[in-house]
């Protein structure tokens, strides 16, 4: 894939996740602050790194909730989130590269977002939002593991649809890692 073709991907998945994340998500608050939001901002990102490589899907990760923060502000900027948002991209395209091969099943992609979803949505967001805002790590993580065992197979299932359609025909980011 050239790479003019991959940077427009890349900027209508970054696009994708804002408007997913900023406007067409739910926002449940607990404590003053976002305790859980549903929605599907992290689905582009999480396709990005799938798709186009991880590196790329860092790029789309951290970007989307940079230029997030900037269009529509929630709060305060954390770079926190930005690193879990860059975690999100990254972590399925090293899984799927590295781990699987680059077989992109539904069974491999299941476990690679739910790897990718248990260590940023349930592990690191709880943690960042207890330390910077004082909302206890015990309250947030249950509501985050019931939306995200409904989410991550959703997810899993777009994806395999969407690589299905061969949209974006990328796999040779994966070819170093298969000739070892």
């Amino acid at each position: 894939m050239d790479r003019t073709r991959k940077m427009v991907y890349a900027a209508f998945l970054i696009a994708l996740s804002i408007v997913f994340t900023r406007v067409l998500s739910l926002r449940v608050p607990f404590m003053g602050v976002e305790g859980v939001r549903i929605g599907f901002g992290g689905l582009p990102i999480v396709f990005a790194g799938i798709a186009l490589g991880p590196v790329t899907g860092a790029i789309v990760g951290g970007l989307a909730d940079l230029l997030g923060y900037f269009i529509n502000p929630m709060g305060a900027y954390m770079p926190h989130f930005t690193l879990s948002s860059l975690l999100t991209g990254l972590l399925p395209g090293l899984l799927i590269c590295y781990v699987f091969k680059g077989r992109k099943s539904f069974r491999n992609l299941l476990l690679t977002i739910g790897v990718t979803q248990l260590l940023t949505a349930i592990i690191m967001v709880p943690y960042f939002m207890e330390t910077l805002f004082g909302v206890p790590y015990a309250a947030t993580v249950p509501a985050r593991v019931i939306s995200q065992a409904f989410m991550i197979p959703i997810y899993a299932y777009l994806c395999r649809v969407l690589l299905g359609y061969n949209l974006i025909k990328s796999t040779d980011y994966c070819a170093p890692a298969r000739n070892k």
